[in-house]
């Protein structure tokens, strides 16, 4: 099925990596409070026509559209930080030479 949606891409201006998809003519007014609090000031990142075609860097266009029309917005989170990149900052280091 043909779909195409008018869509504004929100950064949060609390969380690097957290975006926010919302309906163009809709804007930020229908995001629960709850949700608003937690991801702070929405920064308008851009605004796109999403199809089912569309590239967009870490979700699909069909969860994108799936999450607006039944939610109202469509919430994207971090990347997953790499385990073992996690370790980097616990284990403590020392030079050997």
């Amino acid at each position: 099925m043909k779909q195409h949606l008018i869509v504004e891409v929100f950064r949060s201006s609390k969380h690097d990596g957290m975006y926010l998809y919302v309906e163009k003519s809709k804007g930020l007014k229908d995001i629960p409070e709850e949700l608003m609090t937690r991801f702070g000031k929405g920064i308008s990142a851009m605004t796109m026509l999403l199809t089912n075609e569309s590239k967009l860097a870490r979700a699909t266009p069909e969860n994108v559209t799936k999450g607006i029309r039944e939610k109202g917005f469509y919430l994207q989170l971090p990347p997953v930080k790499e385990e073992y990149l996690l370790d980097l900052y616990k284990t403590p280091t020392q030079a050997v030479y």
